[in-house]
């Protein structure tokens, strides 16, 4: 599936003339690179539709750990496109545009996950649900707003990040997209909350829901 590369979205890190269409990711396509979007047109990895197969046919791509075969796989936010066989490591980070921050292995075994709920499962086991569709089964103390770094590899927590103050955050939507800091305060303002954002810039106000932690 493609887009008219003049409609492509903003946060697309690739100019906006050039070849007519683009390839947009199979699901995910508001939020989402695709694969070959990222390795043809991004990094540079591959020239063409083909050299992507055969990487993908040999399993030398994954994403989040995984190995994958689809040209069209989606690469969401905070996400990881790893190339193990030459040792390189991405993950997909967010300015004003999407932008690959070159990552070391080992950073790219974990990612953080926003928690969006908990479901109680049989013999009282606590499911905590986490954002892009991610479920883990644990009994610590963690509520819906705050975030979790996971281990990609065993689905393991490895550190707990409540919404709280100081907490370094990305602002992720909203008027003030991309820009980051530390929590000052969070607010009750109508009928949701906002936090207030010590940024280089000065203080700005974002919703919880647009926010994200990156440490």
């Amino acid at each position: 599936m493609h887009i008219k590369r003049k409609t492509i979205p903003n946060f697309w890190p690739v100019p906006k003339t050039g070849t007519k269409y683009l390839a947009v990711p199979n699901h995910e396509q508001g939020k989402a690179l695709s694969v070959i979007l990222i390795t043809r047109n991004i990094l540079e990895i591959v020239k063409t539709k083909k050299e992507l197969k055969k990487l993908l046919n040999e399993k030398k791509i994954s994403v989040n750990g995984k190995i994958i075969n689809e040209v069209n796989y989606p690469v969401c936010l905070f996400d990881v496109i790893s190339f193990p066989t030459i040792k390189k490591h991405y993950r997909l980070m967010l300015k004003k545009r999407y932008t690959l921050a070159p990552i070391s292995e080992k950073e790219a075994e974990t990612k953080i996950y926003k928690v969006i709920g908990k479901t109680m499962l049989p013999n009282k086991k606590i499911q905590i649900n986490l954002s892009q569709g991610r479920n883990i089964i644990s009994h610590e103390k963690i509520n819906s707003g705050d975030f979790v770094e996971i281990h990609l590899l065993n689905n393991k927590i490895m550190k707990i990040i409540p919404l709280k103050k100081d907490v370094e955050i990305l602002v992720v939507a909203g008027k003030h997209i991309g820009k980051t800091g530390k929590i000052k305060d969070i607010l009750v303002e109508g009928s949701g909350k906002v936090a207030v954002i010590k940024t280089k810039e000065g203080e700005v106000k974002a919703n919880i829901d647009n926010i994200f932690a990156t440490h």
